[in-house]
């Protein structure tokens, strides 16, 4: 990830950019709130750990501008403040976490870690790339080594349901639930109809097949 550190206490910054870099970690840092401020209006980061303390801005005014501004970038705040009401105004100013000094590192990265997950998990995801295929769902287009397939809008779902379940064996149950609505089985050829049909779009022509045929489970998509 990449990740904003604005501490004004060079030591402790010092120590938090070397563990986190340590376990893979791109950091950029900033010793004072106006710096900070300039930083995280200009970079694009993961996660913003910010002292709520600091010269020139404190961190509980540098959130409540970005935030101001649009920006949501998750954010743990680091302070020695540690009573109930510092905790709430920190998060009511825009902090996502509140971390009370002194800390353990494996704390702070452990909250690091959730934070990006949290993000991650409630971000709307518009682009799906399996292997060399791809899946633009805004322009509802697809892509094989930059080719265009033309696909029907069902086939279209059910390549999108394969591709977020890439590696895994999908099985007709799944298939009937979750890209037909069917809570039954009728007891039709439908799937077999379809993946029939998106087998010979995406990988007739090409080198390698992708869409297998799992005996006695399913199917799977692989990259």
């Amino acid at each position: 990830m990449r990740i904003l550190i604005v501490e004004d206490d060079l030591e402790a910054a010092d120590a938090m950019e070397r563990g986190l870099t340590e376990a893979g970690h791109d950091c950029a840092r900033a010793a004072d709130g106006e710096a900070g401020l300039a930083a995280a209006q200009t970079g694009e980061f993961d996660v913003m750990i910010v002292d709520r303390m600091m010269p020139k801005m404190d961190g509980v005014t540098l959130i409540e501008t970005i935030r101001r501004e649009g920006d949501q970038t998750p954010v743990l705040f680091l302070s020695a403040l540690g009573e109930v009401g510092d905790r709430v105004a920190g998060l009511q100013a825009g902090g996502d976490d509140y971390l009370v000094k002194p800390y353990a590192f494996a704390e702070l990265s452990a909250r690091i870690e959730a934070l990006a997950r949290r993000r991650e998990t409630g971000s709307v995801q518009t682009l799906l790339r399996v292997g060399e295929l791809e899946m633009d769902l805004i322009a509802r287009t697809v892509h094989r080594q930059g080719k265009e397939i033309d696909l029907q809008p069902r086939e279209f779902q059910l390549l999108e349901f394969m591709m977020r379940h890439a590696g895994q064996s999908v099985t007709r149950t799944m298939l009937l639930e979750k890209v037909w609505e069917y809570h039954f089985d009728p007891q039709t050829n439908v799937i077999d109809v379809h993946i029939s049909r998106l087998r010979s779009k995406i990988d007739k022509g090409f080198d390698r097949p992708m869409l297998q045929t799992v005996r006695g489970a399913g199917y799977r998509l692989d990259a």
